[in-house]
């Protein structure tokens, strides 16, 4: 009984004594797993470059041409002919449209007449005052009723010009606004016509971009009816004052427009030109971490062969395809953390995965 009894407490000790033997070894390996570094994480990384930049003050403005009106009459009339179509191109001094002017050729024929017997008269009365046949206020009297004669003739030459309307300048034409036979009142619209080569754009930028400005600065202009395209000019004038209610100053520049696809009233959007800035230290986007109490990158460092990462503030300026300026903070050459910077902590080992190509 009592040997029976001594075996079943060896066989219980021999029991527990493995299962506690066993936990302990378990216990210790997890303390060896805890005490020994984490692997080096995987990321991708990138160097500083130095890049040239061209900088510009971007600004939205609307296209203007260099001339624009709707051309009109002077004289009322009844439309007796059109020589143009909607949409052509005319040369200035080009005769667009002729009102009636039948009664006024008459007129004309009258005072032609007028004109030609003061003119007999006049002679006549020179000879005689000669001889002193007729008085000095005779012959006075009748070269006023020449030089009248005169003015009544050219002021009817000039009503019936005025009843032919020319273009005041070469440009398009727009949609004709008048049939034939309708009857004009002074100041009639009849179609409009601009300039388009070259052509204006009118935008507007802050007043503290005023010292930048300057007459012939280059400027570019993107449109949305040809998206990717830029058509440049210079800047043609600056308003001498700045707005008070906007602060801001108004600018008209010059584009050459010699194929006439842009047109008044278009939407553009304007780059003006600055001086090209040389030398700029460029991170990728990816590369930094915003956050409200500065920009930082993990800077990728060799301790004694091994590669681990150093948070660093920076200080970012313009932003540009996809690119950042550094103005301090870093190197040219450095190597920062471009992907996978988000589980990183100081000091913590890294390794490159040099697979990865990431896009700016």
């Amino acid at each position: 009984m009592f040997a029976r009894l001594v075996l079943v407490l060896l066989a219980l000790g021999l029991i527990f004594g493995g299962i506690f033997g066993w936990k302990y070894h378990q216990a210790q390996q997890m303390n060896a797993r805890a005490a020994a570094p984490p692997p080096p994480a995987t990321v991708s990384a990138v160097a500083v470059r130095q890049e040239n930049w061209q900088p510009y003050l971007y600004a939205v403005g609307s296209l203007v041409a260099t001339q624009g009106i709707h051309v009109n009459n002077e004289v009322a009339g009844q439309v007796l002919e059109i020589r143009f179509k909607s949409g052509q191109e005319v040369q200035k001094g080009e005769l667009l449209l002729r009102l009636d002017d039948s009664v006024d050729q008459a007129a004309l024929e009258g005072r032609l007449a007028e004109s030609r017997l003061a003119k007999v008269d006049f002679r006549r009365k020179a000879r005689l005052l000669k001889n002193k046949s007729v008085s000095r206020s005779e012959y006075d009297e009748a070269r006023a009723t020449l030089d009248n004669a005169g003015a009544q003739v050219a002021s009817g030459r000039a009503l019936i010009e005025k009843k032919k309307i020319r273009a005041p300048f070469t440009g398009l034409l727009g949609i004709r606004q008048v049939d034939l036979g309708e009857y004009l009142a002074p100041g009639s619209n009849i179609v409009p016509l601009e300039a388009l080569d070259p052509i204006f754009v009118d935008y507007s930028l802050p007043e503290r971009n005023f010292a930048a400005l300057s007459v012939g600065q280059a400027v570019a202009i993107e449109v949305q009816a040809y998206p990717g395209q830029r058509f440049e000019g210079r800047i043609q004038a600056l308003n001498p004052g700045i707005d008070p209610g906007t602060r801001s100053i108004k600018i008209r520049a010059i584009i050459e427009n010699s194929d006439a696809r842009l047109r008044p009233g278009m939407f553009a959007q304007v780059s003006t030109v600055l001086p090209k800035r040389q030398g700029l230290l460029t991170l990728p986007q990816t590369a930094i971490t915003y956050n409200p109490y500065g920009d930082s990158v993990f800077v990728v460092e060799n301790d004694d062969g091994r590669l681990q990462v150093q948070r660093r503030q920076i200080k970012t300026g313009e932003v540009r395809e996809g690119r950042v300026e550094v103005v301090t903070g870093l190197e040219l050459g450095e190597q920062v953390v471009s992907a996978g910077h988000v589980k990183l902590r100081n000091g913590q080992q890294v390794k490159l995965d040099k697979g990865v190509k990431l896009a700016n």
